[in-house]
């Protein structure tokens, strides 16, 4: 794949992408990684006229344009599903839990998992009555950035000072905002406006004070006896946002709490390999790996010949 900036107003950045097919494509990418415009020549221009592979070149060509753009310009146009650092910055903040701490946060996907294998292991949540073999069980999980962990530390105080509020007063973090005045949460909103500048300007990215925040509950994802898909919905779930990560694991034997993290490393590494590879991308070393990752990017492998078995452990080598 090749990209080139062509041009830019004020909706989004138009992208010149050449596919692994050398088809061209011009593909204008808003600032919120909405594609508001897409031309080729290559591939059918009705969706219905072109056949399960050229949709997917077409696809791979947008997804690599969001990427190329933020890559580039560092506008927010990647979707936390497709974003390859989320993903894996997630990754790297469970690699950093204890083990009190990943026990907190995914000791039920652990417990779900092991109820397969263990008949007296209760199970969290109920298998969905009308599940094949196929169920999956998701939980969605989201970051956090404490700015006092990374270089902006410093101005990030100075910045809170000017409005009346004192970072390395741990009571006044823990307040509640229904606790908090009109006066307060504008002080606050004030200083989260400026931090966010500030983080913009100084470049921070997403390895520097990244922490796991929360997870959702679990729930299923499944096809019923006919094929049909149905995805049940979490019971709690902790912010009103896409979720930097979705883990979507089948029942495996999670065998002991150290094997179940490496596990779960493992499908994270999948899911970062999935984006770079269904944006026509071969992905870095580190992530030239075999396994589940996204249930949408397994389909592909299985009905799309362009793919090998990227989902199969016993495939082999993955890339060279």
């Amino acid at each position: 794949m090749e990209a080139t900036i062509v041009g830019k107003d004020d909706r989004g950045i138009g992208v010149r992408v050449i596919d692994n097919n050398s088809i061209q494509h011009t593909i204008s990418v808003g600032f919120d990684g909405e594609i508001q415009g897409h031309a080729q020549d290559g591939y059918p221009d009705k969706a219905a006229n072109r056949t399960a592979e050229n949709s997917e070149y077409v696809e791979q060509a947008r997804k690599y344009a969001r990427y190329y753009v933020y890559i580039e310009r560092g506008y927010d146009t990647v979707p936390p599903a497709e974003h390859p650092e989320r993903i894996n910055a997630v990754r790297l903040a469970i690699q950093r839990l204890s083990d009190d701490e990943f026990d907190a946060l995914f000791n039920d996907l652990f417990r779900q998992m092991r109820s397969y294998h263990d008949y007296d292991t209760e199970r969290p949540i109920p298998e969905p009555p009308n599940a094949s073999e196929n169920v999956l069980y998701r939980q969605n999980v989201y970051l956090g950035i404490n700015p006092l962990n990374t270089e902006i530390a410093p101005k990030a105080d100075g910045i809170a000072s000017v409005h009346g509020l004192n970072l390395s007063d741990e009571a006044i973090l823990e307040n509640s905002i229904e606790d908090l005045s009109d006066a307060d949460v504008a002080d606050w909103k004030a200083f989260a406006d400026e931090l966010a500048t500030l983080a913009e300007d100084k470049d921070v990215t997403l390895a520097e004070g990244v922490y796991l925040d929360a997870v959702s509950s679990l729930y299923a994802t499944y096809l019923d006896d006919r094929g049909e898909q149905y995805t049940t919905e979490p019971e709690t779930d902790p912010f009103d946002r896409n979720p930097d990560t979705l883990l979507e694991l089948p029942p495996i034997d999670p065998r002991s709490r150290e094997t179940f993290r490496e596990y779960l490393d493992h499908h994270l590494k999948c899911q970062v390999r999935d984006c770079f590879v269904r944006m026509g991308v071969h992905p870095p070393e580190a992530f030239r790996v075999l396994g589940n990752g996204r249930l949408e990017a397994v389909a592909a492998y299985k009905l799309l010949d362009m793919y090998p078995e990227y989902y199969d452990p016993e495939e082999g080598i993955l890339l060279p």
